[in-house]
């Protein structure tokens, strides 16, 4: 009777443990063509961000008398995504989406989507934060119209303020561009030229001798490119007419994450994830990552694992997300979007972190990336 008297506390402290509901929800893709040896497709991007982020919370958890569930749900190459989400048990309040951005909005009108807070984390198509946004939806990675303003910013402190811009044939590509010649606009930049890409993509063979004509005729700066798939971009470095640098889509590139990124303590998670993973963490699994880190800091400081109390916290003043580079990271209650610093990085330094030093914002400048609440399109 003494011992179990003894144990009695611990198995209500067991019992009263609050327990927090996350699912993954993803989409197996076709890998694409092999343009290049050095860098291997990787199959379910994301994934292994979010289980490093439950294992965080459940170190937490365990001060705070919380646990965290991961349901993990892979569909396979075309198959229904819309059924698999209606598959989740009710008491699944949070749903990390790691899905093409047409399945998006489908998710989120979806009718046990009501009760639901979705994490965008694959997407940056500005229509999802704008006229086309949806309020149980949140966005992790930065939107097009943030990574072109953080290639702006830093453009215009180097004072390469032409612009001669390559789009390529991809329906991302062209929306990449409309970012593009918004922050041009935006920040004074002077877009001399624009052409779209319209030789074949047999670089070997085309590059030597193509792409000096085709960037030939005009004087810039710098030769921005929109080639999201990365089909012709990383061939235009070094075989310009003129000696200039590239930004964009390839050369110097906006992003989340890179693996070049080690300030900030960014270091220790780029190693945790290295030996959780086996390889580097890449920016989906970054934004998988944060999703599920949010979850755990607005649950942790609500003391709820309820979705309205927790959506409120998150999208509150209060909510502040450590994410490894330099600034704490929050929600933009208009557009759901995570405002968060800009890693502008090449292959294999980093180069700058935006906003950049001097841009400054009555708010954040953090605002001073994407669309501000001003220029929202989301109502």
């Amino acid at each position: 009777m003494l011992i179990a008297g003894f144990l009695m506390p611990e198995r209500i402290a067991a019992a009263a443990k609050q327990t927090i509901k996350i699912a993954y929800l993803s989409e197996e893709k076709d890998a694409p063509p092999a343009l290049s040896n050095l860098d291997p497709f990787i199959q379910n991007k994301g994934l292994h961000g979010a289980e490093l982020a439950i294992a965080d919370n459940n170190t937490t958890g365990q001060f705070t008398g919380q646990h965290y569930e991961l349901q993990k749900l892979i569909v396979p190459v075309g198959g229904d995504v819309i059924k698999s989400f209606d598959s989740l048990a009710d008491d699944v309040a949070f749903v990390v989406l790691n899905l093409d951005a047409r399945h998006i909005n489908a998710l989120a009108d979806a009718p046990k989507a009501r009760e639901r807070l979705l994490f965008d984390a694959s997407t940056s198509d500005d229509a999802l934060r704008g006229g086309e946004c949806r309020h149980n939806v949140l966005h992790l990675l930065p939107s097009r119209a943030m990574r072109a303003d953080a290639l702006a910013q830093y453009m215009l402190k180097k004072r390469w303020q032409k612009w001669f811009l390559v789009v390529g044939p991809a329906p991302e590509d062209n929306l990449y561009a409309e970012a593009i010649k918004r922050a041009a606009k935006r920040f004074g930049m002077k877009l001399v030229a624009e052409k779209v890409w319209s030789h074949d993509y047999d670089a070997r063979r085309s590059a030597q001798s193509d792409v000096p004509v085709f960037t030939q005729g005009e004087e810039y700066d710098v030769l921005v490119v929109a080639d999201e798939q990365g089909l012709f971009g990383e061939y235009l470095d070094y075989r310009t007419w003129l000696p200039r640098p590239v930004i964009g889509t390839q050369g110097l590139v906006a992003t989340a994450w890179h693996r070049t990124h080690e300030q900030w303590g960014a270091v220790q998670l780029q190693n945790r994830f290295l030996e959780a993973a086996g390889r580097r963490m890449e920016e989906q699994d970054y934004a998988a990552y944060l999703a599920v880190r949010a979850i755990g800091e607005a649950s942790v400081r609500s003391k709820s694992n309820q979705m309205p109390a927790v959506k409120d916290y998150m999208l509150s003043d209060a909510f502040a997300l450590q994410g490894y580079k330099g600034k704490p990271l929050s929600f933009r209650r208009w557009d759901g979007q995570l405002r968060q610093p800009i890693l502008l990085a090449a292959p294999r330094s980093l180069v700058s972190v935006a906003p950049i030093e001097g841009f400054l914002h009555p708010v954040t400048e953090l605002d001073t990336l994407g669309y501000d609440q001003p220029e929202t399109n989301c109502h």
